[in-house]
């Protein structure tokens, strides 16, 4: 990625398991439950509070970034929570994953030095909240770090006014705000963090390209990876949305 104040330069160039658990009031087993996933749009959508959307559904994290982390810091303590089970079995001893809501109140008993939050846009109906209970259960000194992504494409020559792009975007954020869990954290985040009593809170900007076009090398693989993750995505992020929420049906 580059930095958001950066142009990108264009190539004129032809080359384009672990221990599963399920969280309520405490830790627990796994429940036979989780796995009674809901079907809809010819989609799988995760079991757990189901009933109760408390998630857009389209968030499941497959624990590489927890793997990974377990790794590099093997005397730490790492816990890898999503809504789905759909994790590896095979990772490092010092990782479990939990099965649970982070909108729920978090019932852990010991704070963390690291809260690491990644694509939670259009999952957090109460984002205030959210932020106040990362801090509650922070060691003093501790650090939260999120990563989010903008749901609204654009283009350094605004080559994207008028095109399918802009409509995206713009429906997104409409879905995002009817559904109640709002797509827009990614430029709401630093406020939220600072109000809820964080300090020397440090905010950065990336472009991440679509498709091979930047002359960069770096970029142009990180845009190759990006476009097959649209292409690949595209009906995941829009269909429960745009069906259910927006009403679209063409």
């Amino acid at each position: 990625m580059t930095a958001e104040a950066e142009t990108i330069t264009v190539d004129s160039g032809d080359d384009w398991a672990s221990t599963y658990t399920a969280t309520d009031s405490e830790v627990t087993s796994l429940r036979s439950s989780v796995f009674d996933y809901i079907y809809e749009n010819g989609r799988r959508y995760h079991a757990y509070h189901a009933e109760s959307e408390t998630s857009s559904g389209y968030r499941d994290g497959d624990g590489a970034w927890a793997v990974e982390f377990a790794d590099m810091y093997p005397t730490a303590t790492v816990i890898g929570t999503d809504l789905s089970p759909i994790q590896p079995r095979m990772v490092p001893p010092n990782l479990t994953f939990e099965v649970d809501d982070c909108c729920d109140e978090w019932m852990y008993r010991e704070p963390f030095d690291y809260i690491h939050v990644r694509g939670l846009y259009g999952s957090v109906a109460d984002w205030n909240r959210f932020y106040q209970q990362a801090l509650k259960h922070l060691v003093p000194g501790g650090y939260i770090e999120q990563a989010e992504m903008g749901v609204v494409p654009t283009s350094d020559g605004r080559s994207h006014i008028g095109t399918v792009y802009e409509k995206w975007g713009k429906a997104s954020l409409e879905s995002g705000d009817r559904f109640g869990k709002t797509l827009r954290i990614v430029d709401e985040s630093k406020q939220r963090m600072i109000d809820a009593g964080f300090i020397e809170v440090v905010e950065r900007r990336y472009k991440l390209p679509i498709g091979p076009w930047p002359k960069d090398k770096h970029l142009k693989t990180l845009g190759k990876y990006f476009r097959l993750v649209i292409e690949e995505s595209m009906e995941m992020w829009m269909m429960y949305l745009w069906t259910n929420v927006l009403g679209s049906r063409g």
